[in-house]
């Protein structure tokens, strides 16, 4: 008899957001990791930006590569709530998102409806 193996719902999403990430901007992240508190769900990736933004960044663009990062983010909003909603089984009422390209880190938060 063969073992189930079922992931954690963090372990889930981190991956989900990944696959957004990879299917909107061509790449995924190279790292993440999500927390599931009473309140929040928050997902920290890291090493996502593309060659040509890597390139801007050392340019001195990290404006421009944060505000095209920003307009991104919300697109890909309605996926990521999708996401953390069918996975937790919560309603999400707040999307937060932002990157810092000179790290190159990214948080998803979203938070919860109140029970």
């Amino acid at each position: 008899m063969e073992a189930v193996t079922t992931k954690s719902p963090e372990k889930t999403i981190s991956h989900g957001i990944v696959a957004v990430y990879k299917e909107y901007l061509g790449r995924g992240p190279e790292w993440a990791q999500t927390t599931i508190s009473e309140t929040m769900c928050v997902t920290t990736l890291t090493g996502s930006l593309t060659k040509a933004e890597t390139s801007l960044v050392a340019n001195g663009e990290v404006a421009t590569v944060r505000e095209t990062r920003r307009k991104f983010q919300f697109v890909m909003r309605a996926a990521i709530t999708t996401l953390i909603e069918e996975e937790t089984g919560r309603e999400c009422t707040c999307f937060l998102s932002d990157h810092d390209p000179v790290t190159d880190t990214a948080v998803e938060m979203l938070v919860f409806k109140k029970a």
